[in-house]
């Protein structure tokens, strides 16, 4: 792989190559990326989305807006600090392409703001129900309507391959969706594969997948004009997801961490047991002793904790930088930190105190019965539309479809595969009120 090529800022639709040093610097193309993903509806729904706790009503708890705004942040210290080495390293991209450190940083704030952006609502419990509705639940008669890797699409229903159709997908009067780089679109897909054939793998790219076959077309054209196809059926991850995918696992680490604190369903003795070797070469004991409330020094502890893993993903990339090009670097940033044992310690205790408490586990069970619900509403209506064979209940489950949603299609895979998103795209609090309605 190239960096000239994975820098790409050609967009959906261009005719012509977009040159780095004919950009506006006042508005470059990657900060267009961000600021199109921030006014999109499917980037506000989020402040509605579980991360970890499901209808919490306390300040302290992130929401998936939150998490991916914080994620953003540190994906932008990450790209610039990597982008400022990688220009030294390689002076032609500066001296003659015109790119600049911070172009890295835009590049992957805007991956990173919009990586969670295809999640479905109660967090995990819902890719889980939907996956389950469809492999064996009562959406699984539809194995005999689909080809296999359609089919596949569904029962593996992944967020990522959402969020990459959210952003590409065309709609009437927005041909190429939300129309982003090609480079922002690179460095969002973390899992560059269909979700067919599953091959084995220790490689960090191939753990999910990242397109669904509705994609499959434009998606190809992407890695060829970035410059990351392996072979004829196989890519290599672009090299910026790697950060992308480090600013995710430091905040949803540290972060998650600080919920459970200062929810109280973690002491405060842990975080100073499990994040002091985290910061013990940049802490200030004399400020941190000044701090009188728990918040305070959880604020202070996780600022420093971050900063530290921010750093040392940096150097893990730069040191590994060639076979990272060369598509073989297999592990994540973090899988290969000095800090794995902490981090492996602090994600310990997140499962047992926060993940699987009784509080979350109760109402993702709520969430998991709501998606399968509104599924059967929504995928019996779409498919009896398709056929023309739609009732009267059918008929007014379709009406809850906003208007401009693309659901009915020229394809019977592509009207499901839009009615499963169209419930993944709904907020917590909205599929609750359209569950409500339908009892």
């Amino acid at each position: 792989m190239e960096w000239n090529k994975l820098l790409s800022l050609k967009r959906y639709g261009d005719q012509s190559k977009r040159i780095r040093k004919e950009q506006d610097e006042t508005r470059l193309g990657f900060e267009v990326d961000y600021d199109r993903i921030v006014f999109s509806a499917s980037f506000r729904s989020l402040q509605d989305k579980t991360q970890v706790i499901p209808f919490s009503k306390t300040d302290f708890v992130h929401t998936r807006l939150t998490h991916s705004l914080e994620v953003s942040v540190v994906a932008r210290t990450l790209g610039r600090i990597v982008g400022k080495e990688i220009l030294k390293k390689h002076p032609n991209l500066s001296n003659i392409d015109g790119y600049r450190s911070n172009d890295f940083g835009a590049i992957v704030a805007a991956a990173a703001l919009a990586h969670d952006i295809g999640n479905p609502p109660f967090g995990h419990s819902g890719e889980k129900a939907i996956g389950h509705f469809f492999s064996s639940g009562k959406g699984s008669y539809i194995n005999k309507l689909l080809n296999e890797k359609q089919y596949e699409d569904l029962c593996s229903f992944e967020g990522n391959a959402n969020g990459f159709k959210i952003l590409v997908q065309s709609q009437e009067g927005k041909p190429g969706g939300l129309r982003l780089s090609y480079a922002t679109l690179g460095a969002f897909i973390k899992y560059p594969k269909a979700s067919l054939p599953i091959k084995p793998s220790s490689h960090v790219a191939d753990k999910k997948f990242g397109f669904f076959q509705s994609e499959n077309k434009f998606f190809e054209e992407l890695m060829n004009d970035i410059g990351t196809i392996k072979n004829n059926s196989e890519f290599f991850r672009h090299p910026l997801a790697y950060l992308v995918e480090a600013a995710d696992d430091i905040c949803y680490t540290i972060i998650d961490f600080e919920d459970g604190i200062n929810l109280g369903w973690i002491s405060e003795s842990y975080a100073l047991e499990y994040l002091i070797n985290l910061v013990k070469d940049s802490i200030d004991k004399k400020k941190f002793a000044s701090l009188k409330y728990t918040p305070q020094r959880m604020s202070y502890l996780r600022a420093l904790a971050i900063n530290s893993l921010i750093k040392d993903s940096v150097s893990t990339f730069l040191k590994n930088e060639e076979e990272i090009l060369k598509g073989e670097f297999r592990y994540s940033l973090l899988e290969k930190s000095k800090y794995k044992p902490q981090v492996e310690d602090i994600i310990s205790l997140s499962v047992k105190n926060i993940y699987q408490s009784q509080e979350v586990l109760q109402k993702e069970i709520i969430g998991f019965k709501v998606v399968s619900s509104l599924l059967k509403a929504f995928v019996t209506a779409s498919i009896n539309k398709f056929n023309n064979k739609e009732n009267s209940f059918d008929k007014i489950i379709l009406r809850l479809v906003p208007e401009g949603i693309p659901l009915i299609s020229e394809s019977l895979y592509q009207t499901i595969l839009n009615a499963t998103c169209f419930v993944a795209s709904l907020s917590d609090g909205k599929a609750m009120e359209l569950s409500k309605k339908m009892k």
